[in-house]
Protein backbone atom coordinates (compact mmCIF):
# COMPACT_ATOMS: atom_id res chain seq x y z
CA UNK A 1 0.00 0.00 0.00
CA UNK A 2 3.26 2.13 0.10
CA UNK A 3 2.28 3.15 -3.66
CA UNK A 4 -1.48 2.97 -4.77
CA UNK A 5 -3.84 3.67 -7.42
CA UNK A 6 -7.73 4.46 -6.41
CA UNK A 7 -10.53 6.09 -7.85
CA UNK A 8 -11.12 8.17 -4.65
CA UNK A 9 -8.75 9.37 -1.72
CA UNK A 10 -10.09 11.55 0.99
CA UNK A 11 -8.05 13.57 3.50
CA UNK A 12 -9.46 13.08 6.71
CA UNK A 13 -11.61 10.35 8.65
CA UNK A 14 -13.79 12.28 10.43
CA UNK A 15 -18.13 11.83 9.81
CA UNK A 16 -17.67 13.97 6.27
CA UNK A 17 -14.56 12.04 5.27
CA UNK A 18 -15.36 8.46 6.35
CA UNK A 19 -19.18 8.53 5.31
CA UNK A 20 -17.70 9.82 2.56
CA UNK A 21 -15.24 6.84 1.60
CA UNK A 22 -17.91 4.43 2.08
CA UNK A 23 -20.25 6.22 -0.16
CA UNK A 24 -17.69 5.85 -2.44
CA UNK A 25 -16.92 2.20 -2.05
CA UNK A 26 -20.44 1.43 -2.08
CA UNK A 27 -20.75 3.09 -5.55
CA UNK A 28 -17.79 0.72 -6.36
CA UNK A 29 -15.05 3.29 -6.28
CA UNK A 30 -11.84 1.75 -5.18
CA UNK A 31 -11.16 4.29 -1.90
CA UNK A 32 -8.59 5.30 0.16
CA UNK A 33 -8.52 7.39 3.39
CA UNK A 34 -5.81 9.69 4.98
CA UNK A 35 -5.69 10.34 8.47
CA UNK A 36 -3.13 12.55 10.56
CA UNK A 37 -4.82 11.90 13.69
CA UNK A 38 -7.70 9.19 14.92
CA UNK A 39 -9.61 7.58 12.26
CA UNK A 40 -13.34 9.69 13.03
CA UNK A 41 -11.27 12.75 13.03
CA UNK A 42 -12.48 15.83 15.70
CA UNK A 43 -16.32 15.38 16.21
CA UNK A 44 -15.82 11.79 16.99
CA UNK A 45 -12.54 11.59 18.82
CA UNK A 46 -12.20 16.06 20.70
CA UNK A 47 -16.10 16.98 19.68
CA UNK A 48 -19.08 15.80 19.40
CA UNK A 49 -19.41 12.46 20.79
CA UNK A 50 -17.09 13.19 24.10
CA UNK A 51 -18.70 16.03 24.87
CA UNK A 52 -22.33 14.53 25.02
CA UNK A 53 -20.77 11.82 27.69
CA UNK A 54 -19.78 14.99 29.39
CA UNK A 55 -22.99 16.20 28.86
CA UNK A 56 -24.86 13.59 30.03
CA UNK A 57 -23.01 13.21 32.94
CA UNK A 58 -24.09 17.21 33.87
CA UNK A 59 -27.44 16.16 33.25
CA UNK A 60 -27.68 13.14 35.78
CA UNK A 61 -26.13 16.04 37.93
CA UNK A 62 -28.67 18.31 37.61
CA UNK A 63 -31.10 15.76 38.09
CA UNK A 64 -30.04 14.58 41.74
CA UNK A 65 -30.44 18.37 42.76
CA UNK A 66 -34.35 17.84 42.12
CA UNK A 67 -34.52 14.07 43.30
CA UNK A 68 -37.07 15.16 46.18
CA UNK A 69 -39.52 16.27 44.19
CA UNK A 70 -39.69 13.05 42.31
CA UNK A 71 -39.80 11.75 46.14
CA UNK A 72 -36.75 9.78 45.78
CA UNK A 73 -33.96 9.99 48.44
CA UNK A 74 -29.99 9.41 48.30
CA UNK A 75 -27.98 8.68 51.64
CA UNK A 76 -25.88 11.44 51.20
CA UNK A 77 -24.73 13.77 48.62
CA UNK A 78 -23.64 12.87 44.94
CA UNK A 79 -20.04 13.59 45.31
CA UNK A 80 -18.09 14.61 41.64
CA UNK A 81 -15.46 12.74 40.38
CA UNK A 82 -13.97 14.94 37.73
CA UNK A 83 -11.27 12.67 36.75
CA UNK A 84 -14.09 9.69 36.50
CA UNK A 85 -16.22 12.12 34.26
CA UNK A 86 -13.52 12.78 31.56
CA UNK A 87 -12.66 9.29 31.52
CA UNK A 88 -15.69 7.82 30.81
CA UNK A 89 -15.69 10.37 27.75
CA UNK A 90 -12.71 9.21 26.23
CA UNK A 91 -14.29 5.24 26.54
CA UNK A 92 -17.13 6.36 24.36
CA UNK A 93 -14.24 8.03 22.14
CA UNK A 94 -12.61 5.01 22.26
CA UNK A 95 -15.44 2.34 21.46
CA UNK A 96 -16.59 4.90 18.70
CA UNK A 97 -13.04 5.03 17.21
CA UNK A 98 -13.03 1.32 17.04
CA UNK A 99 -16.68 1.26 15.29
CA UNK A 100 -14.82 3.55 12.30
CA UNK A 101 -11.83 0.92 11.94
CA UNK A 102 -14.78 -1.89 11.41
CA UNK A 103 -16.67 0.21 9.01
CA UNK A 104 -13.43 0.48 7.14
CA UNK A 105 -12.69 -2.49 6.79
CA UNK A 106 -16.03 -3.92 5.94
CA UNK A 107 -16.63 -1.45 3.12
CA UNK A 108 -12.61 -2.70 1.71
CA UNK A 109 -11.09 0.84 2.43
CA UNK A 110 -8.04 1.57 2.45
CA UNK A 111 -6.63 3.59 5.31
CA UNK A 112 -3.31 5.40 5.39
CA UNK A 113 -2.08 7.10 8.85
CA UNK A 114 -0.15 10.37 8.54
CA UNK A 115 0.06 13.49 6.87
CA UNK A 116 -1.00 14.15 3.24
CA UNK A 117 0.14 16.75 1.32
CA UNK A 118 -1.12 17.51 -2.68
CA UNK A 119 1.35 16.90 -5.04
CA UNK A 120 -0.55 17.77 -8.72
CA UNK A 121 -1.67 15.62 -11.06
CA UNK A 122 -3.78 13.82 -8.63
CA UNK A 123 -0.64 12.16 -6.44
CA UNK A 124 -0.63 13.16 -2.43
CA UNK A 125 2.59 12.43 -0.72
CA UNK A 126 1.94 11.01 2.60
CA UNK A 127 4.53 11.44 5.86
CA UNK A 128 4.31 10.03 9.45
CA UNK A 129 2.01 11.94 11.70
CA UNK A 130 2.99 12.85 15.31
CA UNK A 131 -0.14 12.14 17.45
CA UNK A 132 0.39 12.13 21.31
CA UNK A 133 4.03 11.74 21.32
CA UNK A 134 3.60 8.71 18.88
CA UNK A 135 4.87 8.35 15.36
CA UNK A 136 2.43 7.07 13.35
CA UNK A 137 2.03 5.37 9.24
CA UNK A 138 4.53 5.18 6.67
CA UNK A 139 5.40 6.86 4.20
CA UNK A 140 4.09 6.76 0.75
CA UNK A 141 2.64 8.20 -2.87
CA UNK A 142 -1.25 7.54 -3.45
CA UNK A 143 -2.57 8.55 -7.17
CA UNK A 144 -6.33 9.35 -7.02
CA UNK A 145 -8.40 10.30 -10.08
CA UNK A 146 -10.50 12.04 -7.84
CA UNK A 147 -9.18 13.54 -3.96
CA UNK A 148 -11.34 14.58 -1.67
CA UNK A 149 -9.95 17.43 1.48
CA UNK A 150 -12.43 16.47 4.66
CA UNK A 151 -9.47 18.06 6.71
CA UNK A 152 -11.98 19.29 9.36
CA UNK A 153 -11.93 22.66 11.27
CA UNK A 154 -9.87 23.82 14.78
CA UNK A 155 -10.76 26.62 17.32
CA UNK A 156 -10.17 29.99 16.26
CA UNK A 157 -7.77 31.83 18.17
CA UNK A 158 -8.19 35.77 18.59
CA UNK A 159 -5.11 37.71 19.33
CA UNK A 160 -6.69 39.18 23.00
CA UNK A 161 -6.72 35.41 23.68
CA UNK A 162 -3.75 33.51 22.71
CA UNK A 163 -4.20 29.98 23.70
CA UNK A 164 -1.90 28.67 26.15
CA UNK A 165 -3.39 24.88 26.80
CA UNK A 166 -3.48 25.86 30.53
CA UNK A 167 -4.91 29.45 31.81
CA UNK A 168 -6.10 29.62 28.62
CA UNK A 169 -7.65 27.05 26.78
CA UNK A 170 -9.73 25.60 23.93
CA UNK A 171 -12.75 23.20 23.90
CA UNK A 172 -9.61 20.62 23.15
CA UNK A 173 -8.79 21.36 26.15
CA UNK A 174 -12.17 21.71 27.83
CA UNK A 175 -12.68 18.30 26.76
CA UNK A 176 -9.72 16.75 27.88
CA UNK A 177 -8.00 18.05 31.35
CA UNK A 178 -8.82 15.66 34.35
CA UNK A 179 -8.44 18.80 36.84
CA UNK A 180 -11.48 20.78 37.25
CA UNK A 181 -11.09 24.92 37.92
CA UNK A 182 -12.92 26.71 40.45
CA UNK A 183 -13.66 29.00 38.10
CA UNK A 184 -13.91 29.85 34.65
CA UNK A 185 -14.80 32.55 32.16
CA UNK A 186 -16.20 31.44 29.30
CA UNK A 187 -15.56 33.62 25.94
CA UNK A 188 -18.42 32.99 23.25
CA UNK A 189 -22.01 31.92 23.75
CA UNK A 190 -22.36 29.87 20.75
CA UNK A 191 -23.06 26.04 21.02
CA UNK A 192 -19.20 25.28 22.54
CA UNK A 193 -19.42 27.83 24.91
CA UNK A 194 -22.78 27.51 26.23
CA UNK A 195 -22.17 23.70 26.32
CA UNK A 196 -19.15 23.45 28.13
CA UNK A 197 -20.65 26.49 30.79
CA UNK A 198 -23.28 24.14 31.44
CA UNK A 199 -21.07 21.05 31.63
CA UNK A 200 -18.71 22.66 34.47
CA UNK A 201 -21.63 24.67 36.60
CA UNK A 202 -23.16 21.21 36.43
CA UNK A 203 -19.84 19.95 37.89
CA UNK A 204 -19.56 22.62 40.41
CA UNK A 205 -17.09 25.27 38.98
CA UNK A 206 -18.29 28.75 39.18
CA UNK A 207 -18.91 29.65 35.25
CA UNK A 208 -19.56 33.09 33.83
CA UNK A 209 -19.83 33.60 29.93
CA UNK A 210 -19.17 36.13 28.36
CA UNK A 211 -20.76 37.30 24.58
CA UNK A 212 -19.51 40.51 22.38
CA UNK A 213 -23.26 40.30 20.32
CA UNK A 214 -26.24 41.34 22.77
CA UNK A 215 -27.52 38.28 23.81
CA UNK A 216 -26.25 34.55 23.89
CA UNK A 217 -26.57 31.82 20.99
CA UNK A 218 -27.08 34.88 18.55
CA UNK A 219 -27.70 32.83 15.27
CA UNK A 220 -30.73 31.36 17.27
CA UNK A 221 -34.44 33.32 17.30
CA UNK A 222 -34.25 35.80 20.06
CA UNK A 223 -37.12 34.52 22.41
CA UNK A 224 -34.79 31.23 22.42
CA UNK A 225 -31.88 33.21 22.95
CA UNK A 226 -34.15 35.10 25.69
CA UNK A 227 -34.88 31.69 27.53
CA UNK A 228 -31.77 30.70 27.68
CA UNK A 229 -30.68 33.14 29.59
CA UNK A 230 -33.34 32.78 31.91
CA UNK A 231 -32.33 29.10 32.38
CA UNK A 232 -28.92 29.94 32.79
CA UNK A 233 -28.97 32.74 35.71
CA UNK A 234 -31.10 30.27 37.26
CA UNK A 235 -29.03 27.46 37.40
CA UNK A 236 -26.19 30.23 38.99
CA UNK A 237 -24.24 31.07 35.99
CA UNK A 238 -23.29 34.78 34.90
CA UNK A 239 -23.86 36.09 31.40
CA UNK A 240 -22.82 39.04 30.23
CA UNK A 241 -23.97 39.86 26.88
CA UNK A 242 -22.43 42.56 24.77
CA UNK A 243 -19.46 42.81 26.27
CA UNK A 244 -15.94 42.20 24.75
CA UNK A 245 -12.58 40.53 26.70
CA UNK A 246 -10.02 43.38 25.78
CA UNK A 247 -7.00 41.29 27.64
CA UNK A 248 -6.18 38.38 29.71
CA UNK A 249 -3.10 38.60 31.70
CA UNK A 250 -1.85 35.05 33.38
CA UNK A 251 1.52 36.09 34.95
CA UNK A 252 -0.63 35.46 38.41
CA UNK A 253 -2.07 32.77 40.02
CA UNK A 254 -5.42 33.34 38.30
CA UNK A 255 -6.28 34.69 35.05
CA UNK A 256 -6.91 38.47 35.00
CA UNK A 257 -9.63 39.26 32.85
CA UNK A 258 -10.14 42.69 31.22
CA UNK A 259 -13.86 43.23 30.14
CA UNK A 260 -15.47 45.95 28.42
CA UNK A 261 -19.50 46.28 28.76
CA UNK A 262 -22.02 48.44 28.39
CA UNK A 263 -21.70 50.48 31.53
CA UNK A 264 -17.75 50.63 31.07
CA UNK A 265 -14.64 48.43 32.06
CA UNK A 266 -14.93 45.49 34.74
CA UNK A 267 -12.35 42.82 35.86
CA UNK A 268 -12.59 39.31 36.59
CA UNK A 269 -10.28 37.15 38.17
CA UNK A 270 -10.92 33.49 37.27
CA UNK A 271 -8.53 30.46 37.47
CA UNK A 272 -9.31 29.46 33.48
CA UNK A 273 -10.32 31.12 30.49
CA UNK A 274 -11.91 28.66 27.74
CA UNK A 275 -11.97 30.30 24.51
CA UNK A 276 -15.29 29.44 22.25
CA UNK A 277 -15.25 32.16 19.73
CA UNK A 278 -15.58 30.06 16.35
CA UNK A 279 -13.58 27.46 14.67
CA UNK A 280 -11.00 28.16 11.25
CA UNK A 281 -10.90 25.80 8.22
CA UNK A 282 -7.39 23.05 8.42
CA UNK A 283 -6.34 24.51 5.13
CA UNK A 284 -2.57 24.73 6.45
CA UNK A 285 0.01 22.41 5.14
CA UNK A 286 -2.02 20.66 2.77
CA UNK A 287 0.04 21.65 -0.66
CA UNK A 288 -3.46 23.88 -1.93
CA UNK A 289 -0.69 26.90 -2.86
CA UNK A 290 1.36 24.70 -4.36
CA UNK A 291 -1.74 22.79 -6.89
CA UNK A 292 -3.62 26.36 -7.20
CA UNK A 293 -6.94 25.29 -5.21
CA UNK A 294 -8.32 28.40 -4.00
CA UNK A 295 -9.63 29.29 -0.33
CA UNK A 296 -10.12 32.41 1.23
CA UNK A 297 -10.51 32.63 5.43
CA UNK A 298 -9.67 29.35 5.70
CA UNK A 299 -12.25 27.80 3.78
CA UNK A 300 -11.86 26.00 0.20
CA UNK A 301 -14.10 27.85 -2.63
CA UNK A 302 -16.14 25.15 -4.02
CA UNK A 303 -19.50 24.91 -6.08
CA UNK A 304 -22.78 23.29 -5.31
CA UNK A 305 -20.98 19.83 -5.53
CA UNK A 306 -17.58 20.45 -4.01
CA UNK A 307 -15.64 20.95 -6.58
CA UNK A 308 -12.53 23.47 -6.59
CA UNK A 309 -11.32 25.64 -9.15
CA UNK A 310 -8.59 22.49 -10.07
CA UNK A 311 -10.21 19.57 -11.55
CA UNK A 312 -10.21 16.14 -9.36
CA UNK A 313 -10.18 17.75 -6.39
CA UNK A 314 -12.70 18.69 -3.74
CA UNK A 315 -13.69 20.12 -0.39
CA UNK A 316 -16.71 18.95 1.87
CA UNK A 317 -17.17 19.58 5.37
CA UNK A 318 -15.72 22.26 7.49
CA UNK A 319 -12.69 22.99 5.62
CA UNK A 320 -15.04 23.92 3.05
CA UNK A 321 -17.15 26.80 5.14
CA UNK A 322 -19.99 27.16 7.11
CA UNK A 323 -22.29 26.02 8.52
CA UNK A 324 -19.64 23.95 10.47
CA UNK A 325 -22.13 20.91 11.36
CA UNK A 326 -21.14 17.15 11.26
CA UNK A 327 -24.47 16.06 9.64
CA UNK A 328 -23.42 18.74 6.61
CA UNK A 329 -20.12 17.55 6.06
CA UNK A 330 -22.03 13.70 6.06
CA UNK A 331 -24.00 14.96 3.67
CA UNK A 332 -21.72 17.01 1.56
CA UNK A 333 -19.49 13.92 1.23
CA UNK A 334 -22.81 11.71 -0.20
CA UNK A 335 -23.57 14.23 -2.49
CA UNK A 336 -19.77 14.65 -4.20
CA UNK A 337 -18.96 11.13 -4.58
CA UNK A 338 -22.45 10.27 -5.88
CA UNK A 339 -21.66 13.28 -8.52
CA UNK A 340 -18.55 11.52 -9.05
CA UNK A 341 -19.91 8.57 -9.68
CA UNK A 342 -22.01 9.81 -12.42
CA UNK A 343 -25.36 9.90 -10.04
CA UNK A 344 -27.59 12.90 -10.64
CA UNK A 345 -27.67 14.14 -6.41
CA UNK A 346 -30.09 17.14 -5.74
CA UNK A 347 -27.46 19.66 -4.40
CA UNK A 348 -27.65 20.36 -0.06
CA UNK A 349 -30.61 22.78 0.82
CA UNK A 350 -29.16 24.75 3.37
CA UNK A 351 -31.66 26.89 4.25
CA UNK A 352 -33.35 23.46 5.74
CA UNK A 353 -30.19 22.53 8.04
CA UNK A 354 -30.85 21.34 11.91
CA UNK A 355 -29.04 23.24 14.56
CA UNK A 356 -28.86 21.64 17.43
CA UNK A 357 -26.97 22.72 21.01
CA UNK A 358 -27.01 20.41 23.72
CA UNK A 359 -26.80 22.02 27.13
CA UNK A 360 -30.04 21.68 29.39
CA UNK A 361 -32.33 23.30 28.06
CA UNK A 362 -31.31 22.17 24.66
CA UNK A 363 -31.83 24.12 21.61
CA UNK A 364 -32.68 22.82 17.92
CA UNK A 365 -33.79 24.55 15.58
CA UNK A 366 -34.26 24.87 11.53
CA UNK A 367 -35.37 27.34 8.68
CA UNK A 368 -36.28 31.16 9.35
CA UNK A 369 -36.24 33.07 12.04
CA UNK A 370 -38.44 35.42 12.89
CA UNK A 371 -36.66 38.35 12.43
CA UNK A 372 -34.63 36.55 9.29
CA UNK A 373 -38.35 35.67 8.01
CA UNK A 374 -39.76 39.23 8.31
CA UNK A 375 -36.97 40.61 6.28
CA UNK A 376 -37.11 38.27 3.36
CA UNK A 377 -40.78 39.79 3.28
CA UNK A 378 -43.00 37.02 4.23
CA UNK A 379 -46.51 37.95 6.15
CA UNK A 380 -46.28 35.25 8.74
CA UNK A 381 -48.22 33.30 11.24
CA UNK A 382 -46.78 32.99 14.59
CA UNK A 383 -47.36 29.56 17.19
CA UNK A 384 -46.09 29.03 20.37
CA UNK A 385 -46.74 26.37 22.93
CA UNK A 386 -44.51 26.37 26.07
CA UNK A 387 -44.00 23.12 27.79
CA UNK A 388 -45.44 24.01 30.98
CA UNK A 389 -48.39 23.09 29.35
CA UNK A 390 -47.52 19.39 28.54
CA UNK A 391 -48.53 16.81 30.11
CA UNK A 392 -44.68 14.65 29.31
CA UNK A 393 -43.20 18.05 30.23
CA UNK A 394 -44.65 18.01 33.75
CA UNK A 395 -44.45 14.10 34.45
CA UNK A 396 -40.46 14.21 33.55
CA UNK A 397 -40.18 17.26 35.88
CA UNK A 398 -38.87 19.05 32.69
CA UNK A 399 -41.44 22.14 32.01
CA UNK A 400 -39.09 24.72 31.22
CA UNK A 401 -39.33 26.03 27.43
CA UNK A 402 -41.30 26.06 24.27
CA UNK A 403 -41.81 25.04 20.51
CA UNK A 404 -42.11 28.46 17.93
CA UNK A 405 -43.53 27.85 14.76
CA UNK A 406 -43.25 30.01 11.71
CA UNK A 407 -45.46 29.82 8.94
CA UNK A 408 -46.12 31.72 5.79
CA UNK A 409 -49.50 33.25 6.39
CA UNK A 410 -50.10 33.29 2.73
CA UNK A 411 -49.47 29.46 1.96
CA UNK A 412 -49.02 28.06 4.94
CA UNK A 413 -45.22 27.01 4.16
CA UNK A 414 -43.28 26.04 7.58
CA UNK A 415 -40.65 28.65 7.51
CA UNK A 416 -39.09 27.67 10.73
CA UNK A 417 -39.05 25.48 14.06
CA UNK A 418 -37.24 26.38 16.92
CA UNK A 419 -37.29 24.80 19.87
CA UNK A 420 -35.90 25.40 23.47
CA UNK A 421 -36.34 22.50 26.42
CA UNK A 422 -35.76 19.24 27.26
CA UNK A 423 -34.41 16.84 24.33
CA UNK A 424 -35.03 19.22 21.97
CA UNK A 425 -32.50 18.27 19.67
CA UNK A 426 -34.44 14.20 19.41
CA UNK A 427 -37.52 16.23 18.42
CA UNK A 428 -36.11 18.64 15.26
CA UNK A 429 -36.11 16.24 12.54
CA UNK A 430 -39.82 16.28 12.48
CA UNK A 431 -39.52 19.98 10.98
CA UNK A 432 -36.74 19.07 9.05
CA UNK A 433 -38.23 16.16 7.02
CA UNK A 434 -41.86 17.98 6.77
CA UNK A 435 -40.13 21.02 5.24
CA UNK A 436 -38.61 19.21 2.69
CA UNK A 437 -41.67 17.48 2.00
CA UNK A 438 -43.24 20.87 1.52
CA UNK A 439 -45.84 20.13 3.95
CA UNK A 440 -48.09 22.63 4.65
CA UNK A 441 -49.30 23.57 8.76
CA UNK A 442 -52.75 21.90 8.11
CA UNK A 443 -51.22 19.13 7.54
CA UNK A 444 -49.25 19.29 10.84
CA UNK A 445 -52.12 19.69 12.39
CA UNK A 446 -53.65 17.38 11.46
CA UNK A 447 -50.91 14.51 11.57
CA UNK A 448 -51.72 12.72 14.94
CA UNK A 449 -48.52 13.04 17.43
CA UNK A 450 -48.77 10.23 20.16
CA UNK A 451 -49.91 11.18 23.86
CA UNK A 452 -48.24 12.36 26.00
CA UNK A 453 -44.94 13.10 23.93
CA UNK A 454 -43.03 16.12 23.94
CA UNK A 455 -43.45 15.84 20.18
CA UNK A 456 -47.10 17.23 20.78
CA UNK A 457 -45.70 20.63 21.73
CA UNK A 458 -45.08 20.92 17.45
CA UNK A 459 -48.56 19.87 16.56
CA UNK A 460 -50.03 22.38 19.60
CA UNK A 461 -47.60 25.19 18.35
CA UNK A 462 -48.96 25.15 14.94
CA UNK A 463 -52.99 25.14 16.11
CA UNK A 464 -51.84 28.46 17.89
CA UNK A 465 -50.65 30.25 14.97
CA UNK A 466 -53.80 29.63 13.72
CA UNK A 467 -55.83 30.32 16.46
CA UNK A 468 -57.15 27.08 17.77
CA UNK A 469 -55.04 25.81 20.33
CA UNK A 470 -56.19 23.29 22.55
CA UNK A 471 -53.84 23.00 24.97
CA UNK A 472 -52.47 26.07 26.25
Amino acid sequence: MANAKYDVVVIGSGPGGYECAIRASQLGLKSAIVERGKLGGVCLNIGCIPTKALLKAAEIMETTRHMAEFGLKLPGEVEVQFEAVIKRSRQVATKMNGGVQFLMKKNKIDVHMGHARLLGNGRIDVQPAEVDGETIGKKATLEAKHIILATGARARELPSLPIDGQKIISYKEAMLQTHQPGSMLVVGAGAIGVEFAYFYNQMGTQVTVVEVVDRMVPIEDVDVSLELERAFKKQGIGVMTGAMVEKVETGGPKCKVTIKTKKGVETLEVDQVLSAVGVTGNVESLGLDDVGVKYEKGAVKVDDFYRTNIAGIYAIGDVAGAPWLAHVASHEGVVCVEKIAGKNPHPVDYKNVPGCTYCQPQIASVGYTEEAAKKAGFQLKIGKFPFAASGKAAAIGHPEGFVKVIYDAKYGEWLGCHIIGFDATEMIAEAVSTRGLETTAEEIMHAMHPHPTLSEAVMEATRDAYGVAINV
